[in-house]
């Protein structure tokens, strides 16, 4: 399990440890940085498939994801006194992420790409603003040491700790888009690597899953066993009959019936063709998916991938309860709770009363909660309630 997670210069991001449970919930008024924080977890999860460099490049490049403002705002701006202006940056150009965990931690450092020979950056090539990986490193425990580290990359050199604690240095040298757990996740030669992209590939993300009248997941589709629910959620039929046969079919029928007093869910099959249906109390046929308010299917999508029966080390749900009516905010905070039993969430929420039922929940199920406010201090999101490093967890980068 994650025990923290660590962010420095991605946007609003300019200095951000966090400590994180089994459950953990994410809140704060719209600004503050939530959704800068769960674009963080993805851009590291794309790391582990070798996709870091191209999701920046669709923020816009490395300038776009940078911290905007100053390295440091003096007193005077603070108070008010002076406006801020531009300085000459004396620290390397660096955006950061990093976590870590009860078996291994991870971080890795992006850059600027190194001056080509004769001085000029980038001259040699027309791909010039993709960032290049300065540094890798996995480490065993929470916090990084350097006794603790297994694999560490400078560069485009990587040297890795083998099982009698002596260093040796792979023969293939990294090219600067290229993370080290996509190169070198050997289960021979580097079985830490291996371990730590498995673990994060483990990652599963939901963000604001279409309900609109041409959603996926309103149409017929063809049904195969389906343990994970698509981030789309076009397989959701196929994925609530997966639950039914090899899942746990109690917890879908009471999270149905929680939300929707009476109702079952019922997939017809039409040629190899599943099709979604609720079948409601006092209604003389089911009603199909196009029939469904936008809540109503979003409630079943979150059913779905919280009741999957394939559970992943970590789940992050990015404001769920867009579109539910109230009634159904303690159904779904159940939910979470339910998957909790398997699986470490992060839910990011603007909306109190979720925040609530989850803490609410939680504490009576004797379940640790993990809250955590996000503010903004002149452009820069921070803890609420934070008043110094001292209060944040343990945490080193690794040094380029």
């Amino acid at each position: 399990m994650i025990r923290t997670l660590a962010v420095e210069n991605y946007r609003s991001l300019r200095h951000l440890v966090v400590p994180l449970g089994r459950l953990n919930v994410v809140t704060g008024a719209n600004g503050t940085g939530k959704s800068s924080l769960y674009r963080a977890l993805r851009l590291l999860a794309e790391a582990a498939g070798g996709g870091a460099i191209s999701a920046l490049a669709q923020e816009g490049g490395l300038p776009s994801a940078l911290w905007a403002g100053p390295e440091k705002t003096g007193r005077a701006v603070r108070e008010g006194r002076h406006p801020v202006q531009p300085t000459v940056r004396t620290a390397p150009i660096s955006l950061q992420l990093g976590f870590g965990g009860d078996e291994f931690g991870y971080a890795v450092d992006f850059g600027h790409p190194a001056p080509a020979p004769g001085g000029r950056r980038g001259e040699s090539s027309m791909f010039n603003l993709d960032p290049e990986i300065k540094r890798e490193c996995i480490w065993s425990g929470p916090v990084l040491r350097p006794a603790a580290v297994l694999s560490e990359r400078a560069g485009a050199a990587v040297r890795v700790r083998g099982a009698d604690s002596a260093w040796s240095r792979t023969h293939a040298a990294l090219r600067p888009y290229d993370s080290m757990l996509g190169e070198l996740a050997d289960p021979q030669r580097a079985p830490d690597v291996l371990a730590v992209r498995e673990f994060i590939r483990s990652w599963r993300f939901y963000d604001h899953v279409r309900t609109d009248a041409h959603a996926p997941a309103r149409a017929a589709r063809i049904g195969t066993r389906t343990p994970v629910l698509s981030g789309d959620g076009s397989d959701l039929p196929a994925a609530l009959q997966t639950i039914r046969e090899t899942g746990d079919t109690a917890a879908l029928d009471a999270a149905v019936d929680a939300a929707f007093p009476g109702s079952r869910v019922e997939i017809a099959d039409h040629g190899g063709r599943f099709e979604l249906a609720l079948r409601q109390h006092g209604l003389l046929r089911p009603l199909t998916a196009a029939e469904l308010s936008d809540g109503t299917l979003r409630y079943l999508l979150w059913a779905a991938a919280l009741l999957t029966p394939r559970p992943p080390a970590l789940l992050v749900l990015n404001e769920p309860e867009t579109s539910l009516h109230p009634d159904l905010i303690r159904p779904l905070a159940e939910l979470v709770l339910t998957a909790t039993k398997d699986t470490q969430i992060i839910v990011v929420t603007h909306a109190r009363p979720l925040a609530d039922a989850l803490t609410e929940g939680a504490t009576r199920h004797r379940l640790d909660v993990n809250s955590t406010e996000l503010t903004k201090d002149f452009g820069q999101t921070e803890v609420a309630g934070r008043h110094s490093l001292l209060d944040e967890p343990l945490w080193y980068w690794p040094k380029r």
